[in-house]
């Protein structure tokens, strides 16, 4: 079935900015939120340059402001009717090894990443339940699968975290009309890894968020994108010798 309202949220940038993009040239409606709003405003008119025939919604949000959370998805829901999809798509990347002073960046990583999706995915399927239909992704990471170390450590285990939520969601709504997917990027050029200059198989944002949107649609439980050398690599890092895993991160 087509999902024709689309709630994005971390929409102001990245992935997700990108993914509205091509939502919207599918003919989407699309509910958009973040932090900047200066950043959503100008998307709007670009989505609407894209397709006038869309409706388009923007409201700023700060995941980590639970309370908002809800509000701004029943807005969503009032603004378009009902909520045939939600793509919960915001997260951040700070952090370090534990123990070096860093517990500050360390906590925001792990509440925006995982508590904070917690909070989105409540509100969305509140919604869906009631309306006993929808569609509702995680964006989680290929750097689930293994521990990490420095930045990575916290980072790579709040998204063992999402992909775990995923399953237990999808195991709950099974038999229903209520769809639960999981999404794990490789490397794809975006905001929160552009300074990183040497980085094996990377492929720009349009590439990337294209086969995440392709996967989006098919509406697996799991997906590893893009496909080469992603879907491979699922079984290969759960097996890697840890001090090659030391090396990649």
């Amino acid at each position: 079935m087509t999902r024709k309202n689309i709630i994005i949220t971390g929409a102001s940038s990245g992935l997700g900015r990108e993914m509205a993009r091509q939502f919207a040239q599918k003919g989407r409606n699309l509910a958009i939120c973040a932090r900047r709003t200066e950043s959503l405003e100008s998307l709007k008119k670009e989505l609407l340059l894209i397709n006038p025939e869309i409706q388009v919604e923007v409201a700023e949000l700060d995941v980590n402001d639970h309370d908002e959370v809800f509000a701004v998805f029943k807005q969503f829901k009032s603004a378009l009717g009902d909520i045939d999809r939600a793509i919960l798509n915001a997260g951040m990347g700070k952090g370090a090894s534990l123990g070096t002073g860093y517990f500050h960046a360390n906590k925001q990583t792990a509440e925006t990443n995982f508590v904070a999706l917690i909070a989105q995915a409540e509100a969305a399927l509140e919604i869906m339940r009631e309306q006993q239909h929808g569609h509702l992704v995680a964006i989680s990471s290929m750097s689930g699968f293994r521990g990490y170390r420095r930045a990575l450590t916290v980072y790579a285990a709040t998204k063992a975290a999402v992909t775990n939520l995923c399953e237990g969601m999808y195991i709950d709504l099974m038999n229903t009309d209520i769809k639960v997917s999981c999404v794990h990027p490789g490397f794809i050029r975006s905001e929160i890894n552009e300074k990183v200059k040497k980085v094996p198989f990377i492929v720009d944002t349009e590439t990337g968020v294209k086969a995440m949107v392709k996967a989006i649609e098919k509406e697996k439980l799991n997906s590893y994108v893009p496909f080469w050398p992603w879907a491979f690599f699922r079984y290969v890092f759960p097996v890697l010798p840890k001090g090659i895993i030391r090396k990649l991160s």
